[in-house]
């Protein structure tokens, strides 16, 4: 694709979590299709005609087994936030029908034990998972993605250790 024909391409609606232990640690998974090391927060597109708090809590049980009734959502960022792909990806993503992402997220606390956690679902994402702290999740995050969890750790810092 050239890049006249990435530019045209549109978003992706899509919702992120940000969920918080009771330490302050955030939820980090790393992706299962990605051989080095590309930990993520759980994520992903809002089905035509949901709203994106549904699509938040259907993702993160999706991606982590965890239920509706072991977070309490908080709060949620102002702004769509945007990503674009590296141009060698678009075509190879979702089909090619998307340039990136366009994103609402979520600032969950986990209310359950670790032992809640299951990443071994029918369509796994991560194949494993850890707490961690903000400025170590953002050292560990794929570069195309760094600007967006930048602004989602600060819009949520006063509840992040």
């Amino acid at each position: 694709m050239t890049p006249k024909n990435i530019a045209a391409l549109p978003y992706r609606p899509c919702v992120g979590v940000v969920l918080v232990n009771p330490a302050g640690l955030v939820f980090a998974g790393q992706r299962i299709d990605n051989p080095g090391p590309a930990w993520q927060m759980p994520q992903g597109g809002i089905d035509a005609g949901e709203a994106p708090r549904a699509a938040a809590l259907r993702e993160l049980w999706e991606e982590t087994g965890i239920t509706p009734d072991l977070v309490e959502v908080a709060a949620n960022t102002p702004d769509w936030l945007t990503y674009d792909l590296p141009p060698e990806m678009v075509g190879k993503i979702w089909g090619g029908k998307y340039r990136g992402q366009r994103q609402l997220w979520y600032l969950m606390h986990f209310l359950g034990r670790d032992d809640q956690v299951a990443i071994d679902t029918p369509h796994p994402e991560f194949d494993r998972w850890r707490w961690i702290g903000a400025d170590e999740l953002l050292g560990s995050i794929v570069p195309f993605k760094r600007d967006v969890y930048e602004a989602v750790i600060a819009a949520f810092r006063p509840h992040l250790a």
